[in-house]
């Protein structure tokens, strides 16, 4: 299921709304045997208490299981270590009971490693016949190597180099696009392209993952916005917890919490 798939699916007035969510499972459940063979995305269905009520392969096996059953019925919050779980189901609840749409959301995942994991999430709800949210769909895509296939992929790892060594100060588009040789347009198109991302998200990534590795330390948070280039220390705090649901502090503390034994 892509993106755009997940998008056509759920639009409200897309196609006949089910009853229930029920009803709309019995319809999805049918694809599950596909859904399970696609190994760099997560895909799940939560109903309208953000609980569990399907999720293919890849995510069952994630979240440290070997079958669907035991994650069935339960909420992020209840599954993922405490921080992380409870960041997790507060978007969601953003999603059922707000109508929040996620699109192309950068965020850093911490797995059972301690090592970051990047993907793209993508959020949206499930309406029934009178309009009512009734439960959400989403898929989280793992972000892969770049494709070096690409006829500009010479020029735009030579941008993903300059990001890379000069994060730590601004960074203006202009700079890119010189590098690049071709318009702010053309740049925003070939990196998602090659990158799966924007050129500001390229930025967001390298500077998010300097702090993940400098938060796993006992470099103090304040010293770690400077290192990240940002001055402001809220910025830092409020770009951070968007890409992770948590401040710099909680993950920090989450990042322990998950230390392998």
């Amino acid at each position: 299921m892509t993106p755009q798939a997940l998008a056509a699916l759920c639009a409200p007035g897309a196609q006949p709304a089910p009853d229930s969510l029920e009803q709309w499972l019995g319809n999805v459940a049918l694809l599950l045997p596909m859904l399970d063979l696609i190994g760099n995305a997560a895909i799940f269905v939560k109903d309208s208490q953000a609980r569990y009520v399907l999720a293919n392969r890849t995510l069952v096996q994630r979240c440290g299981f070997k079958q669907l059953q035991p994650l069935l019925g339960k909420t992020s919050a209840e599954i993922f270590p405490a921080q992380l779980g409870s960041a997790y189901t507060e978007q969601d609840r953003q999603v059922l009971e707000q109508g929040l749409v996620l699109e192309d959301q950068l965020e850093l995942h911490l797995y059972g490693s301690r090592e970051p994991g990047w993907c793209l999430t993508h959020k949206r709800p499930l309406y029934d016949r009178s309009a009512r949210i009734i439960g959400l769909v989403g898929i989280s895509l793992d972000l892969h190597a770049a494709s070096d296939s690409h006829p500009a992929y010479q020029r735009l790892a030579a941008v993903d180099d300059y990001i890379a060594r000069h994060f730590q100060q601004r960074i203006a588009l202009s700079e890119l696009t010189a590098i690049a040789g071709c318009s702010v347009a053309q740049l925003e198109r070939y990196c998602k392209r090659v990158f799966q991302l924007t050129p500001r998200q390229m930025i967001q990534k390298a500077r998010l993952g300097h702090a993940h590795r400098l938060l796993l330390s006992s470099v103090p948070v304040t010293e770690v916005a400077l290192q990240c280039g940002y001055t402001d220390h809220s910025a830092f705090s409020r770009q951070f917890k968007s890409l992770t649901g948590l401040t710099p502090r909680q993950y920090r503390q989450a990042a322990a919490g998950s230390a392998p034994a």
